[in-house]
């Protein structure tokens, strides 16, 4: 017997709207309440308020992560000739980050998306494991392939810095299940800037750091674009 059209299609999104629920029901996602993240919303829409507002080139760089990136007062010249987007907001997680990924990527005509998060190991109750952060930092890059199948992604290292210095075992296995991942990926790059970052003693350079010894200073900015622009120019030199 003919099932009536109408009767199809119902089945049809009642099948969809259950393969919906069931992929939620194994994301990671459904673990993070949208309290977790409401903090973040004013400066998303921030973002895209600038989207509104200012015209961006084709092929930029965009630039996102937490307050490392927002604090980066010297991107644009930094990155010279290639033209960026800055969408770093601070405090960012990758817990939140993965809830705004497609409104801060909008429709911008991009060339790389180069990546820092620094916060989901802080010291705090609400902390991810690393293998946590590895399966939200999968999500993210999914959540770009969407939209990008084939652009190049950078993440940065989490830095050494002193104040969390405590926390470095665990924010180390980050950074060491990041580049594992990444190498086993077709334009996926990890920048180890960490070497960079630590003295003769294998500790922290507190120099390279503003007062909170958390975030850089001049000279700690200098240093990171130096090894970023260099990762940039040659992931975007490859044939």
């Amino acid at each position: 017997m003919k099932l009536p059209l109408k009767f199809c299609h119902s089945r049809v999104l009642i099948g969809a709207s259950i393969l919906l629920l069931f992929l939620y029901s194994c994301s990671p996602l459904r673990l993070y309440p949208e309290g977790d993240r409401a903090w973040a919303i004013p400066e998303i829409e921030a973002f895209e308020r600038l989207d509104k507002t200012v015209t961006y080139p084709e092929n930029s760089l965009l630039f996102v992560g937490s307050s490392s990136i927002r604090l980066w007062k010297t991107l644009e010249k930094d990155m010279d000739p290639y033209a960026v987007i800055q969408r770093g907001y601070g405090g960012a997680h990758f817990r939140d980050l993965v809830f705004f990924t497609d409104r801060i990527l909008a429709d911008h005509d991009l060339k790389m998306v180069v990546c820092f998060i620094a916060n989901d190991i802080s010291g705090s109750p609400k902390d991810s494991s690393p293998k946590e952060v590895l399966q939200l930092f999968k999500v993210f890059v999914n959540q770009i392939r969407e939209k990008h199948p084939d652009l190049p992604i950078l993440q940065i290292a989490v830095t050494p810095t002193p104040s969390r210095w405590h926390l470095w075992s665990k924010i180390s296995q980050v950074n060491s299940l990041l580049e594992d991942y990444c190498t086993s990926q077709q334009n996926l790059y990890f920048i180890n800037t960490v070497p960079h970052f630590l003295d003769e003693k294998g500790q922290p350079k507190p120099e390279w750091f503003v007062k909170d010894q958390l975030h850089l200073n001049t000279t700690g900015y200098t240093e990171w674009n130096t090894i970023i622009k260099a990762e940039v120019e040659r992931v975007l030199s490859l044939p």
